[in-house]
């Protein structure tokens, strides 16, 4: 069979026999009342949990609407504008309204890509700004220790918006939701304090009620930093919006959540020798730190001693320092998984999950990393899928069963 795999702007061909194949991981069927901003609009006028947004918002608050950076596929220029034009439609000034773009961890924008993000009819409509976790009100402290340390303009606001999309998440369960606050707009501090948690059984993807992760984040909003409303989109395999919720920071995001598992948790009877597995290209495949969710996911899916052919432009390189420091200062893999036990780091933490899974198969990575700087942080490098996946072969077998995961961030194996 021939297939593409996607890998940044361009994508890559391969042909798997048929026998070899086993599975290609794909979205399941799923009922789509609406899509784009016409899905936006449905869910702002059934709004989960909550009344009507113009009923929560009040003439003469100082709102703020957080929203993901660039390193996520959220279409806020599809989310942002039936915003603001129910807040406008209930009385309320644009010049009260600011969009904060969620860093987290990440690099500050351009003007370019603020404006990109949230497409010109926003941008010219209200203030679009970067949250600064150096400018920060201490909220309290959660249960766990964790610091509620929040953005400034986000911590004084007199009503807070989420916008975000609903995808697995690795340790935190699932994106969206109450991530919006933390990590999105929270100190650095804060985010290792709740991430330090992702070591523990539970804290993996697919769960939330028992994940201490999710626990944490849920309440360092509910009590310390409320979220007054949120609008969480599940995006198709091209990034369109299919699905979306608005209205209770919880009770909308489960209702996602539970959109999310029909669409994309997949049952396998068996786990494969080899699994292809790739972000599905640009902006998700930027850099390891963001193409390692692929990785994550696709561990479910390949066998004890088997083949994780990791698909990822990562031009931007590795993409966080944290993270690079870890990776290229260790001198095995197994050094990363004892430094995570001695030392938490935000950054570091996804460099031990990269050696946790090296513990349990090979990882080819396609890439357009240099190779030297592949085979120094233990992976296997290789300029294209096909001859990544030759090399896979003639290592296990010509028999070799594979499975393909073209948007291994976004779907979940499950087996038995």
């Amino acid at each position: 069979m021939d297939m593409q795999i996607g890998f940044g702007t361009t994508p890559q061909d391969i042909h798997i026999d048929d026998d070899n194949l086993y599975a290609i991981l794909l979205p399941n069927e799923v009922e789509i009342l609406d899509t784009g901003a016409a899905e936006v609009l449905r869910a702002l006028k059934n709004p989960i949990g909550a009344p009507a947004i113009g009923e929560v918002v009040k003439p003469g608050e100082k709102v703020v609407i957080i929203t993901s950076d660039i390193t996520r596929p959220v279409p806020s220029y599809k989310i942002i504008p039936s915003i603001l034009d129910a807040l406008a439609y209930a009385g309320c000034s644009m010049d009260d309204i600011t969009v904060v773009f969620a860093l987290g961890s990440h690099r500050a924008h351009t003007e370019e890509e603020k404006r990109k993000l949230v497409g010109d009819a926003v941008y010219n409509r209200v203030n679009c700004i970067d949250g600064d976790p150096k400018d920060f009100v201490h909220m309290g402290v959660t249960k766990a220790g964790t610091p509620v340390d929040v953005t400034r303009i986000v911590a004084q606001a007199d009503r807070r918006i989420g916008v975000g999309n609903v995808e697995f998440h690795y340790f935190a369960g699932y994106s969206g939701g109450a991530k919006a606050i933390m990590p999105g707009v929270s100190t650095r501090d804060a985010i290792q304090s709740n991430h330090s948690m992702m070591v523990r059984d539970t804290a993996i993807a697919g769960q939330l009620e028992t994940n201490p992760v999710r626990m944490d984040i849920e309440e360092a909003v509910g009590d310390h930093c409320p979220l007054d409303y949120i609008v969480n989109v599940v995006l198709d395999s091209k990034k369109e919006i299919i699905h979306a919720a608005a209205g209770d920071f919880i009770k909308a995001h489960r209702e996602a959540c539970l959109f999310l598992d029909k669409l994309y948790k997949k049952d396998i009877e068996q786990k494969a020798d080899i699994v292809i597995a790739s972000q599905g290209g640009a902006p998700k495949d930027l850099n390891l730190y963001q193409t390692q969710k692929a990785l994550d996911n696709s561990k479910n899916a390949v066998r004890d001693g088997g083949i994780i052919i990791l698909v990822g432009s990562c031009k931007e390189g590795l993409g966080e320092r944290v993270f690079e420091e870890w990776m290229t200062a260790a001198k095995t893999s197994e050094e990363l998984i004892e430094r995570i036990e001695k030392d938490f780091q935000l950054g570091g933490h996804k460099a031990a999950a990269i050696a946790l899974v090296l513990k349990k198969a090979e990882i080819y990575l396609v890439s357009e990393m240099d190779p030297d700087f592949v085979r120094s942080i233990f992976m296997v490098p290789f300029a294209n899928v096909t001859d990544a996946y030759k090399a896979a072969q003639e290592k296990l077998g010509a028999d070799s069963q594979v499975i393909v995961m073209p948007y291994g961030g976004s779907t979940l194996p499950v087996s038995e």
